[in-house]
């Protein structure tokens, strides 16, 4: 049950942002020169803060992509504990920064640990949109439960974000998961997509810094988005499409593109994201480069440990011939599958993950990261074969992976997943030739927001085949919910009744349930 106090504020928040000058015309025109006119975030919560995001861009569309901002402009920002903001606890001034394209990021301290807080900028004198925040429990705390949410694959132009309001709407909610795909780099209808383009970007694609960042203030410029970032903290990892399809590590999909000419734009492509999400900026930049894989613990109620699946990854599986490095369907036989020097998540990462499960103490262990683990076989007229931009196409490093959650004993592991445009509820084994065998954990794949998914009577007529799998559709869009406390983790799949309508409605697809001290789906 909601708290009073939660509900109440929830929808204030909710009202403020539905009145911001940000609001869109037609989907694509914004207000002129109002300098919050993409909205308010906060990310990344701790047990005595969290980050507050904003930036200032009055002209957010300008195509070198700085949006209007000015250097150096003062910006004040107020955290407070209350809606109405009559007791402030934390207050500053911070600058905008040109080179951060008018991205604000303030990482507040100093806050009471699990705790709702509301927070705003100012400048010129005009405020923002209100944002509300939650601070985590103490490491050594004991919460009895936590409700969260999680989205993946938004491409602006085939529907409406429909879903974010609904997840902005989800009270006692706590924190938003996005899994990947937050904005798309490519534009126009692709093969298979159904329907054709709803809303166009209206933009080349983004291939550069001005690019990428235009694309991001286009997205943070719908006003379902903005009443989610500012309901709850997100919590964001990268997937492909905030850089380009199917790229692995320093590959590009184009073997024409070698490694040394991808660097610019990947580098473009991070930073972009890096400096349009509310992410801890002290701990993200690292030199030149961007380490997003980080850590969060719910008391000792869960741990989840947030991965990057895309940047320090091994090259594509099974290319040879292949006049493309997109991910496609290889035989099982290809010994790129195999192969233990081949990563997923890079070797520093692997151990860091390893080393944080040897360490937990929590009593659930979520793993947020991008791909579907689950392997998915798929018998054609020349063999079996399986699709291998997913861990499918690491095969031996899933078996690290899924080894060393039964060699450091961790509790209740569970996966979290995106990409795939569909959704699915999974059981992972440490040999999945024994599905008789008791599963190892649990495996949740959300479904798209807006993207189109896989073809569903393919996928079904595999579904004998793959008994890991106890629940797949690609027909519908949403996201999925999840209320986790000490006997359960209850996930509900959420979908929208029609992607092309703004007001669309919302029901629950399909439930699944993971028992506590029971791995797998129940």
């Amino acid at each position: 049950m909601a708290s009073p106090l939660f509900s109440t504020n929830r929808r204030a928040v909710l009202r403020s942002v539905g009145i911001a000058p940000a609001l869109l015309l037609f989907g694509r025109s914004l207000a002129a020169s109002d300098p919050f006119s993409l909205g308010v975030a906060s990310g990344d919560p701790a047990a005595d803060g969290f980050v507050i995001w904003t930036r200032v861009a009055p002209d957010p569309l300008a195509q070198d992509g700085l949006g209007g901002a000015i250097d150096g402009l003062p910006v004040r920002w107020e955290v407070a504990a209350d809606a109405d903001f009559r007791t402030i606890v934390r207050s500053g001034e911070t600058q905008t920064r040109i080179e951060r394209g008018g991205a604000i990021h303030v990482e507040v301290d100093g806050l009471r640990p699990d705790r709702p807080y509301w927070y705003r900028f100012i400048t010129q004198g005009v405020n923002s949109s209100v944002g509300r925040a939650w601070t985590a429990p103490i490491a050594d705390a004991r919460p009895q439960s936590v409700r969260f949410t999680a989205a993946s694959c938004s491409h602006w132009e085939y529907g409406y974000f429909a879903a974010y309001r609904h997840m902005a709407a989800e009270e006692d909610s706590r924190f938003t998961l996005f899994l990947g795909d937050y904005i798309y780099e490519n534009a126009g209808r692709m093969p298979g997509d159904r329907p054709g383009i709803i809303r166009s970007y209206g933009l080349p694609e983004a291939d550069t810094l001005a690019n990428y960042r235009t694309r991001y203030a286009l997205h943070h410029s719908d006003p379902d988005l903005q009443a989610l970032h500012a309901a709850a903290p997100a919590i964001a990892i990268w997937d492909d499409h905030e850089l380009q399809n199917d790229y692995s590590g320093i590959w590009s999909q184009d073997p024409e593109l070698t490694p040394a000419r991808f660097a610019a734009r990947r580098r473009a492509a991070y930073r972009a994201f890096c400096e349009n999400m509310p992410m801890r900026l002290s701990r993200v930049l690292r030199g030149d480069g961007y380490r997003i894989y980080r850590r969060m613990r719910w008391g000792d109620l869960a741990q989840f440990d947030m991965l990057d699946g895309r940047q320090f990854r091994s090259p594509p599986a099974c290319i040879e011939g292949q006049d493309n490095y997109h991910g496609h369907m290889a035989p099982i036989d290809c010994a790129d599958l195999t192969d233990p020097s081949r990563t997923f998540l890079g070797f520093t990462q692997e151990r860091w993950l390893y080393d944080g499960w040897a360490n937990s103490r929590a009593q659930w262990n979520l793993l947020v990261q991008n791909l579907l683990v689950a392997p998915m076989l798929f018998d054609t007229p020349a063999g079996r074969v399986i699709w291998t931009d997913s861990w499918n196409g690491f095969g031996a490093a899933r078996q690290r992976m899924i080894d060393a959650m039964v060699e450091t004993g961790i509790s209740n592991p569970v996966t979290l997943a995106g990409d795939y445009h569909s959704f699915w509820t999974n059981n992972l084994y440490r040999d999945f030739n024994r599905t008789d065998h008791p599963p190892v954990a649990a495996e949740f794949v959300v479904s798209s927001i807006t993207s189109s998914g896989p073809p569903q009577q393919f996928y079904e007529a595999a579904m004998p085949d793959n008994p890991q799998i106890r629940f797949f559709d690609s027909r519908e869009r949403g996201y999925m919910r999840f209320d986790l406390n000490r006997e359960r983790l209850a996930v509900d799949c959420m979908k929208i009744s029609d992607r092309a309508d703004r007001n669309a409605a919302l029901s629950i697809l399909h439930s699944a349930t993971v028992e506590n001290g029971r791995p797998g789906l129940a």
